[in-house]
């Protein structure tokens, strides 16, 4: 019987981080990798190791964390790339290097400047060095989606006899409709047979990703490459949880395709992703936006209560998300059915220290918020992980706004044990906080992006700030979250989290130029 279970390759901590401003520092990567872990990917693409001394420590760290993943570096086809990829995975249980070269005629003339031959010679020759570091090397012909196929099929059967096992064709720039997609898969299929899998990579310039990756899959791809809320370059890539959920709940037309996502850890993936790149999916995204399962209609609704397979294909809980998240705690529950709590949503591995930092936050919660949600729960535990790193820790706040004059803010903020209180003013309130900050710390910051959003509903919801922040111009934008029912304190807090998520980076850096020297 021919095997129809469908290899989840997931690279939202690589093509994901390249959506503009979703750069995730080492702490974040490393607990989005933990979550796709729950998720059950098969491969975690972890990094491009060869990008910043910052890419190697996450995905070296992410290799000696992960155990039953498979944890796999991106490289381009050139030596220096595949060392950095082959060292930086060394430690994981199971590894693959990702190498790459255009195929298609555009590329090769005006990007890399060679002949066909010229590519195919160097396609070989990486995979023959990559094979020096792991056994399992997977190929990519970027712009597969442009390239010719009597081309494609020539360098394929050169790459696998040099130790390729993996054959992925990349719709770089989202130019191909799914008829198209699926007569180059069944071409490749029957061009390599069983000597190497046939693996898709889609992006979504047209919006067809996610059905062109299926299309694919019917031809005959047995590994797809995604995103979690489809994040990546440009329009960004197909998402893990639509193809998926599309395998699942279509087996009229998939039937005996499988895969080994455990698909109740969807909606945790997807929060997670989103709390920590600060790009939420819009509420109409399928599977896992906020409206995916809302009904406003009357007669929508009237349907729904009656069967509710009347208008929902799938169930709430098939994804992890619950209907009814209010639960039954407040400021008199004890610890122990807090953490019970915390382990039905799924924070299983929670240290006891991190447990006891949850519970006191929840119970000053409890004094301010009389509704208490999931929700809640969960961004509590989030932002105390998010925010572990606390090089400054920010310990009062008072404002003055603009009704009394001119707006200012004192702030006294603790670094290294040593609590400094200074005060400024500002063009308005929060230029006014952030200042402060600056003149605390002595870092320069640049505010590039700015977001407030609800956990929950009601006027007294949580109210989640997201800061992407350069600092002293060196650098990417850092982001930053803070989470509290005043908003005010939450960009406080948002703002002193990009920096010590900068200077976080900073000491990675330094450390690995030290390592380096010596």
């Amino acid at each position: 019987m021919k095997n129809n279970n469908i290899i989840i390759f997931d690279t939202t901590l690589r093509d994901g981080e390249q959506s503009p401003g979703a750069s995730m520092n080492t702490a974040e990567k490393i607990q989005i990798a933990q979550q796709l872990e729950k998720l059950n990917v098969d491969v975690i693409e972890a990094g491009f190791a060869a990008a910043s001394p910052g890419d190697f420590d996450a995905i070296s760290q992410i290799a000696s964390t992960i155990e039953k993943s498979k944890i796999c570096s991106l490289a381009r086809a050139v030596d220096r790339d595949i060392k950095a990829a082959g060292e930086a995975i060394a430690k994981a249980k199971m590894n693959r290097i990702h190498t790459f070269i255009a195929t298609s005629p555009i590329h090769m003339q005006y990007k890399l400047k060679m002949t066909p031959d010229q590519v195919i010679k160097r396609a070989v020759d990486a995979i023959t060095y990559a094979k020096t570091f792991v056994d399992d090397v997977e190929f990519s012909l970027e712009d597969a989606g442009r390239s010719e196929i009597s081309f494609m099929k020539e360098i394929t059967s050169a790459v696998i006899e040099a130790g390729a096992s993996t054959i992925n064709l990349p719709d770089t720039v989202g130019y191909r409709l799914p008829n198209e997609i699926a007569d180059m898969v069944n071409q490749m299929v029957k061009h390599v047979d069983d000597k190497a899998i046939i693996s898709l990579h889609n992006h979504n310039d047209l919006g067809l990703a996610v059905a062109n990756t299926l299309a694919g899959i019917t031809a005959g791809a047995r590994q797809v490459e995604c995103t979690i809320n489809g994040l990546g370059e440009r329009a960004g890539n197909a998402a893990l949880e639509e193809i998926v959920m599309a395998l699942k709940v279509r087996q009229d037309q998939f039937e005996g395709y499988t895969t080994n996502i455990k698909t109740t850890e969807i909606v945790r993936a997807s929060k997670l992703v989103a709390n920590i790149t600060g790009i939420e999916p819009q509420p109409n995204k399928a599977i896992v936006g906020k409206n995916a399962f809302s009904h406003e209609s009357g007669i929508h609704q009237d349907g729904v209560l009656k069967h509710q397979e009347t208008y929902e294909i799938m169930k709430p809980s098939d994804i992890g998300l619950e209907k009814n998240n209010t639960i039954v705690l407040g400021k008199l529950s004890g610890s122990a059915a807090f953490n019970d709590k915390v382990k039905s949503l799924g924070f299983d591995n929670l240290s006891d220290d991190e447990l006891k930092k949850a519970f006191n936050r929840f119970k000053l919660l409890c004094d301010k918020k009389k509704d208490i949600l999931d929700d809640d729960i969960r961004m509590i535990i989030a932002d105390e992980k998010l925010n572990d790193n606390k090089l400054y820790e920010l310990i009062s706040l008072q404002v003055s706004d603009c009704s009394n004059g001119v707006p200012s803010s004192a702030i006294c903020i603790k670094f290294d044990g040593v609590e400094t209180t200074d005060a400024a003013i500002g063009d308005g309130t929060m230029d006014a906080i952030f200042k402060t900050i600056d003149r605390i710390t002595g870092y320069n910051g640049q505010l590039n992006d700015y977001k407030v959003s609800a956990v929950s509903e009601g006027q007294d919801a949580l109210a989640k700030v997201t800061c992407k922040v350069t600092f002293n111009n060196d650098g990417p934008s850092m982001i930053g979250h803070g989470l509290n029912i005043d908003t005010i304190l939450a960009s406080a807090r948002a703002y002193i989290g990009a920096l010590n998520s900068y200077l976080s980076m900073q000491h990675t850096l330094d450390h690995k130029k030290t390592l380096h020297q010596v």
